[in-house]
């Protein structure tokens, strides 16, 4: 076991996966010797060669096309789109081609490509370089979308997300790349659809994902120091997402909280809160709460960002709220 970075496990995943599977192959802009916009990518140009590791030209339309045609014919093809954002030129080739051919050729062929991109603020790069565009794609019948938190999980999650025959959407969280974490030195994939239970305890359940899970594990302390025990589940894949678990952590609450960076309506905390209260309604002591950004652009102003995603203050008022206290 090792401490690694998060880009660098991500960077092995690839790395591991190209050389176990010669049919696996990157596409993106940049993604040769710069490594892509934030070095993911760096030296595997040079490791596997130009054919394999191909920089594109600016469309990612072009890419994502690309991408589909070259698995349908039994390539894997692991997409860089350089910012979650300019996941918009790619809807077509994502929604109406890869999520569906399985589906429009009688289960004859698959589509086994990643699209791996970075969503969340925290870079003040503004509204077109920060949304958190996730709850697009789990509403798709056909996609997979995974979003780790840790450099271990996004290394579990890659190789299972190469390996599997579906597309599916690989989300990265801009502020995690440089945060360390430990790896096995032959850790194995990650079942897709699969969630963890990293802070265990008895009187209210907090469901997150990426990199909110690290400002609800924040916000659990805050509880606990006041003497409320905090069981904070880390979704890691949203679709599918781990219902059974995150509906036993209920039954024995009785309450929920879902914090997530990406705005609050119609996002992943509605439907888990949803599912979760006609699944569990009988065993709810209070309703289930949200939290998430507000209704707006992310902001461009450092301060104004900082105050748009949501910290583990906001966080832990919601719990408060659920559990029907005020901080101490």
């Amino acid at each position: 076991m090792a401490d690694i970075r998060f880009g660098a496990a991500i960077n092995k995943a690839l790395a591991d996966a190209m050389e176990a599977d010669p049919s696996v192959v990157l596409l993106g802009e940049d993604i040769g010797a710069p490594g892509g916009p934030f070095g993911v990518t760096r030296g595997l140009m040079t490791r596997f060669g130009a054919q394999r590791v191909r920089d594109t030209p600016i469309s990612e339309a072009a890419i994502a096309g690309m991408a589909v045609g070259a698995a349908l014919t039994g390539v894997k093809p692991v997409v860089e789109i350089m910012f979650m954002d300019f996941m918009t030129f790619a809807m077509d080739a994502i929604v109406n081609q890869a999520a569906k051919a399985h589906f429009m050729f009688g289960g004859q062929c698959s589509v086994p490509m990643v699209v791996r991109t970075p969503h969340g603020g925290s870079l003040n790069a503004g509204p077109q370089h920060s949304q958190c565009l996730e709850a697009w794609f789990a509403h798709v019948p056909g996609l997979k979308v995974v979003v780790p938190s840790n450099p271990a999980d996004a290394y579990g999650l890659l190789r299972a997300a190469i390996a599997d025959p579906d597309p599916v959407i690989f989300v990265e969280n801009k502020a995690l790349y440089a945060s360390k974490g430990q790896l096995e030195a032959d850790a194995a994939p990650i079942a897709i659809g699969s969630a963890r239970i990293c802070r265990p305890g008895q009187d209210v359940t907090l469901v997150s994902y990426g990199a909110t899970v690290h400002a609800a594990l924040k916000a659990a302390e805050v509880l606990a120091a006041a003497g409320s025990s905090v069981e904070v589940i880390d979704l890691r894949s949203i679709q599918p997402w781990d219902e059974e678990l995150v509906a036993a952590s209920v039954e024995r609450t009785g309450r929920l909280v879902i914090a997530h960076e990406a705005v609050t309506p119609f996002g992943v905390g509605a439907e888990i809160a949803a599912t979760i209260t006609e699944r569990c309604f009988g065993r709810l002591q209070a309703a289930p709460l949200r939290v998430g950004a507000p209704f707006m652009p992310v902001p461009f102003a450092r301060a104004l960002e900082r105050a748009y995603i949501p910290d583990h203050n906001t966080i832990a008022a919601a719990l408060w709220r659920c559990l029907g206290k005020s901080p101490a």
